[in-house]
Formats: structure tokens, C-alpha cells, sequence
């Protein structure tokens, strides 16, 4: 017995339009009733945003650099085993990985699609831009058929074709080396999704507009492609049968304490309120982190930084990622909720904080006033900081003890700087790190139960940290109360 169906959306190169390709396809594979089941491979938080818009269902996200190549299988599995076909975005290039030392290189990069397409028993479909290609794409197309004997390309689909003739000779290029195509899609403004300086605007951001491009993708694409060949693609998957990915058996394996906060005090037996950020400003995060902090024993509760205060009862707080310089005059003006945090980490309740969370708790950004938990101002900048991080833990803290060594991702254009500010002396570093040029860096903020920095680690990879940081949210559950509503428990 196999697992779910599946098929990779991948191309040759970054802006091909997997994207574009991928949630059109998954519209309108549920628009034929299809229970479709998507995924991303890397780091993205942005493009499961849309699939989940067209699916209906949480995106996740398969990356063997963050979580280890053997998890993957696993959390395919689970994030599939109530659909009957799995739609699986590639990530750059198809064999585009990790960049790692000549004498480690991999055909299949490290992280690539390619690599997690062989994970998974998947075959591939290449979307290419056809705008610049003619004849020699039967040579391309070539190379990448012999390239790696263990990915298994199936079919083609033709993106921004410009007119019937050109179709017809990239047609007849295809055939010449047994490449079936499997969609054409032509040029078509219309199908532009919006985008910014880190890429395109997350659909949690665009609300009603993200709805109407979704199902714009989904008539055009879907009109476009052929749906039973790439079911049938799909159907001739090789997906092991594993067992599925469990937050439950994550945790209990994790070999964490629990019941005791990272102070020593002991729980009172009460499920923690743990405050998740969400809303417009904050919209990176992976769907396990909910249901790991469920499962190490806390009740989920979201809030919107721009509009609401902290949940009543909140014991423990986690703001992740987003673009908070976006909204930055909106955050500034929410000043209940901003005092609300404020007294929060006074009061040493734990706060874990990535990218855009580590630019709310600064006293300031870009001149806006933040929260103030830190000594820090954030600033928006013009160079891009991206790509994986190897990291050790450089003090102990709400998530981790001083040693614990993870694999992490930045993605920013923002950076801090310290405050003279007395209470910068009781700042330590999150994290450290050697750079690509050879250099040790300390990166980060630990500061009394608030650990806060650039990193985004995937918590399926550090299940006691999550349980670390339930434990040390436990011993506040009883003494936290500072507002008088509480939001509906954040779906996972």
C-alpha cells in the first residue's frame, strides 16, 4: 500500500511561475472535487498562504535542511492523509539546494526539490518560461531528463507562450525528446500576483483580493492544463507508506521536562494560554508549531497586534514573522496591546519572538514607537540578509539550554541596533554562528524569559523547545489576566 498520490510542481529557475502554476492547479483540482492536500518545499511562509487559500486547507511545508531529510516522508504523510492528491511546490531551480562546500556537492542539492521530490516518490512536472525559448528547449529539457536518473520528470507545462506558432515549435521540441506537455499557458498579465521587496504579498495581507487572484489562477489555469493527465502522473506516485508525523509522539519523545518552568517553579496543573500573533502583520508560521504547543499541553489562542489586546489568561507569548515595517504606524497606534507586552515581560512571563516579532518588541521602529520590551530600534534597510544558519544556542533560555545547536533560516531587508539603555547590560546573545566568510557572529536577544532574534527555526525540528517553552508559560497560567475578552482558539 502507497501513500497519497502526489505530484511536484518544480522548473528550471526562479521566476518560472511555479507559484502562479501551482495554486491555479490546486483550485482547480478541488473545483473538480478533488481533496487536495498542499505543500512548499523550503522555508516560504508566502506562497502556502495561496495554496491554502485554493485548497481549503493549511500549506505546509516539506524542508530536509530544517527538519532533517528523515522527518520528511513523515510530515507528508500526516499533512496528506485525509486527501487523495498531494500538490507539491518546488523551490527555485529544481536542483537548487543549499550551498555547501564543492567536496559535499549532491546532484540532488541539499533541500532542493529535487531531493524531496526522491523523498517522497514523487514525479516531477517542469513549468517553463517559454517567453525566451524556441527549438533549443528540446537541449534543455534534454539535460534535465539525463541530469539524475532518481528524479522522474513526467511532463512539461509551457508558461507565458506567445502566440499559436510559438506554441507549435515548442511543441514540436518537446517531442523530439519524449517530453509530453501537460498545459499552455500564455501570456497573461492578469495572473500577476502582487509582490514586494521579500517577494509576494502574503494573501493573509491581500484578504478578499488574494480570493478573487486565487480564483482567477484557478479558472485560467485550470482551463489551461490537463487535469487527467496530472492526476494520472500523480496516481503513478511511488509514495512510501510511513507513518505519519505526530505533535502527540513529538513531544512525548522529545525527552523534555514538563510541568516545570525554566525558573524551577512548578506548574499548578492548569493548561497554559499560550498567545499566538497573527493578523496582517504577522503572518509567517508553520501550522506544527500550534499543534506541538498544543500537544506539549497548552490551550492556542490568536490575536491581532493591530487591533486587539493580549488574550486573558495569556501565559506565554509568540510572535513570528511578517512585515511589521508595513504596518508599523497601525502597531504603533494599539498602545493598550503594546503596554499589555510591556508588562507581560515585566512580569517574566516567556515571550519567543522571530524577525518581525524581534521588530515589535524594540522600542522603536523606523522612528514608530513598539512595544519597548527590548533595548533595541528597528530599522528597515536595503540589504537583503538570506539563507540557512547552522546555530548554537549561546544561553539558556525559555526555548533552549546554552549548547543546543539548530539548523535556521533568515529572510530580511530590517536590522537593530542597541539603545544606551541601562538595560542593555542584562542583554545576551540567542544565538551564534560562523558566516560564509569564515567569521563567528553572536546574533540575537535573550533577555530575562524573552528570546528573540532574525532566526526562523521550524519547531518541528526542536519539539523540546516548544515543550521547554510550555513549561516555563506554566507556572504564570494563574497570575496572568490582563484583558477582559478572550479571541476563539487559533486553528492550527
Amino acid at each position: 500500500m502507497s501513500g497519497t498520490p502526489a505530484i511536484v510542481i518544480a522548473a528550471p529557475s526562479s521566476g518560472s511561475g511555479k507559484t502562479t502554476v501551482t495554486t491555479g492547479l490546486i483550485g482547480a483540482l478541488r473545483a473538480a472535487g478533488h481533496r487536495v492536500a498542499p505543500f512548499k518545499v523550503g522555508p516560504d511562509y508566502i506562497d502556502p498562504g495561496y495554496h491554502a487559500v485554493a485548497a481549503g486547507r493549511v500549506g505546509r511545508n516539506l524542508d530536509p535542511n530544517l527538519v532533517g531529510a528523515d522527518l520528511v516522508a513523515p510530515l507528508f504523510a500526516a499533512g496528506s492523509a485525509d486527501a487523495d492528491i498531494a500538490v507539491i511546490e518546488g523551490v527555485m531551480g529544481l536542483f537548487d539546494g543549499r550551498i555547501v562546500a564543492d567536496d559535499d556537492a549532491d546532484t540532488l542539492g541539499v533541500g532542493s526539490t529535487a531531493q524531496v521530490a526522491t523523498l517522497i516518490g514523487a514525479p516531477v512536472v517542469l513549468v517553463v518560461d517559454a517567453a525566451g525559448h524556441s527549438q533549443s528547449l528540446a537541449a534543455v529539457l534534454h539535460g534535465f531528463l539525463g541530469y539524475e536518473p532518481a528524479v522522474r520528470i513526467v511532463g512539461v507545462i509551457l508558461n507565458r507562450v506567445g502566440s499559436p506558432r510559438h506554441e507549435s515549435v515548442l511543441r514540436q521540441a518537446c517531442a523530439r525528446v519524449g517530453m509530453p506537455v501537460f498545459g499552455v499557458l500564455r501570456r497573461d498579465p492578469s495572473l500577476a500576483v502582487p509582490s514586494r521587496h521579500l517577494g509576494l504579498i502574503p494573501a493573509a495581507e491581500r484578504s478578499a483580493d488574494a480570493q478573487a487572484a486565487v480564483a482567477a489562477m484557478a479558472t485560467k489555469v485550470g482551463a489551461a492544463l490537463d487535469l487527467p493527465a496530472i492526476v494520472a502522473a500523480a496516481r503513478g506516485a511511488d509514495v512510501p507508506a510511513v507513518a505519519g508525523w505526530s505533535a502527540t509522539d513529538a513531544i512525548a519523545g522529545s525527552g523534555a521536562e514538563s510541568g516545570t518552568g525554566s525558573n524551577g517553579t512548578t506548574g499548578t496543573g492548569a493548561r497554559p494560554v499560550i498567545a499566538v500573533a497573527g493578523g496582517a502583520a504577522f503572518t509567517f508560521g508553520y501550522a506544527e508549531h500550534t499543534e506541538l504547543l498544543r500537544a506539549a499541553g497548552a490551550d492556542v489562542v490568536g490575536f491581532d497586534p493591530l487591533h486587539d489586546r493580549l488574550p486573558a489568561g495569556t501565559a506565554g507569548v509568540v510572535i513570528g514573522g511578517g512585515f511589521p515595517e508595513e504596518h508599523a504606524e497601525e502597531l504603533a497606534a494599539n498602545e493598550p496591546l503594546r503596554a499589555d507586552l510591556a508588562a507581560h515581560a515585566a512580569a517574566g512571563r516567556p515571550i519567543a519572538a522571530e524577525c518581525a516579532g524581534l521588530l515589535y518588541l524594540a522600542t522603536t521602529l523606523d522612528d514608530h514607537p513598539m512595544t519597548g520590551v527590548l533595548p533595541v530600534d528597528g530599522h528597515f534597510g536595503p540589504t537583503l540578509t538570506l539563507g540557512y544558519r547552522d546555530a548554537v544556542a549561546v544561553a539558556d533560555s525559555v526555548l533552549y539550554r546554552a549548547g543546543d545547536r539548530v539548523t535556521g533560516h533568515e529572510f530580511h531587508r530590517s536590522f537593530v541596533t542597541t539603545r544606551p539603555d541601562d538595560r542593555a547590560d542584562g542583554l545576551s546573545a540567542a544565538w551564534g554562528w560562523t558566516g560564509h566568510d569564515g567569521r563567528s557572529a553572536r546574533h540575537g536577544v535573550v533577555s530575562g524569559a524573552v528570546h528573540a532574534s532574525y532566526l526562523h527555526v521550524h519547531p518541528v525540528a526542536v519539539p523540546a523547545a516548544i515543550a521547554r517553552f510550555v513549561a516555563a508559560s506554566t507556572g504564570h497560567a494563574a497570575s496572568s489576566n490582563l484583558s477582559a475578552s478572550r479571541p476563539a482558539i487559533a486553528e492550527g
